[in-house]
């Protein structure tokens, strides 16, 4: 039996390491935001320190059902008060460490949900 992966048109995580990650073959050594939705872009939050409630406030605008954050190299969790606009939206945030992030990222767009990942790195 002869086993192919799944075609997606969304973007994928192909790869990833301390301070980079690989999507759709092309890598990046700054913060990301990958989506279902949408090609993917340069987050303008460098690291979890410089967090602002407008770096969230332009992932709503995405359509999103689901926001994963990848907090970087360990988990830390956003002040809930810089989610509220996507809790709003009835839009989901799950926080993880960004390698994390990138794996659950990959499996929920494999299933073809609406999902956004914004990875610090």
């Amino acid at each position: 039996m002869k086993f192919l992966p799944d075609p997606t048109e969304s973007s994928s995580v192909t790869g990833y390491g301390p301070g980079w990650v690989t999507v759709n073959g092309e890598k990046y050594t700054s913060s990301v935001v990958v989506s279902t939705l949408a090609a993917p872009y340069f987050w303008e939050c460098a690291q979890f320190d410089d967090l602002l409630d407008s770096h969230f406030e332009r992932l709503i605008q995405m359509d999103a059902e689901l926001v994963i954050f990848g907090s970087g190299e360990r988990i830390r969790f956003p002040n809930p008060a810089l989610l509220q606009a996507l809790y709003a939206k009835r839009i989901g945030v799950e926080t993880m460490d960004t390698q994390a992030a990138c794996r659950t990222y990959n499996f929920l767009a494999g299933e073809g949900r609406k999902v956004v990942a914004a990875l610090l790195l």
